[in-house]
């Protein structure tokens, strides 16, 4: 069962030199997607991959501050490593054209990503804000320096379910059953699996906790119906 909010990777710089990359904290990613948007209307892949660089002298403020301009970028960075880090940075799989191939060991350059972009859809002061009530940064700036998206959709993720679960336990005292109430109510896996279990031991019955044949034994006493034990009779005098 993967325990991870996110993978943590590594990439190679031209001289060989080892950094670490993982999503982009909001602050930069901000920023970072707002130089990303245009490359949806770029004409030529000059245009694409200046854009491109521009996106990775962003994320190396995050990874590696010793890169500062897109000079420091076209001189340290191929381009197989900068898509690498698009995709580990910002979720951003680029596309491929078979134009542009010189031969198997040639990098590819797209015009324009795989997956169309929807950021600017995305209503991120709404989900900032439901997590910053937790009190836990002085201001939106400081929460934006220290979480990612993943991150953030795992905080309101567990936020809501404990908010929900508190909803449930205060309808619970009034007699109400708030799961059912709102179509979330759902089966018991372990008594599910036992039913299973205990018919298939027995050769009867189809593994339904619903099927009556599956009722025997110690059972259908518990229940007061099934087949075996569940059912007496008396003969009555007249």
């Amino acid at each position: 069962m993967p325990t991870n909010i996110y993978d943590i990777k590594y990439v190679s710089l031209v001289d060989g030199t080892q950094i670490e990359v993982s999503p982009l904290k909001i602050k930069y990613l901000k920023e970072f997607m707002e130089v990303f948007e245009p490359i949806k209307k770029t004409k030529n892949d000059d245009e694409s991959v200046k854009i491109l660089i521009h996106c990775i002298q962003i994320a190396m403020r995050q990874y590696y501050p010793q890169i500062k301009t897109i000079e420091d970028v076209e001189d340290n960075i191929d381009l197989p490593t900068i898509y690498k880090i698009l995709d580990v940075a910002a979720g951003i799989k680029m596309g491929q054209s078979s134009q542009n191939t010189v031969d198997n060991d040639t990098p590819q350059i797209p015009v324009q990503p795989v997956e169309d972009n929807t950021w600017k859809n995305l209503d991120l002061a709404k989900l900032e804000t439901e997590i910053f009530i937790l009190g836990i940064w002085k201001n939106f700036d400081e929460l934006e320096s220290n979480i990612s998206m993943p991150e953030l959709m795992a905080i309101l993720e567990t936020r809501r379910e404990l908010d929900y679960n508190e909803k449930k336990f205060l309808a619970a005292m009034q007699g109400v059953d708030l799961d059912e109430a709102s179509g979330k109510k759902e089966e018991d896996p372990w008594e599910a699996m036992k039913a299973r279990v205990a018919a298939q031991t027995s050769g009867i019955g189809s593994g339904d906790p619903n099927d009556v044949t599956a009722l025997q034994g110690i059972k259908a006493q518990q229940t007061g119906f099934g087949i075996g034990m569940g059912l007496d009779y008396e003969v009555v005098s007249k």
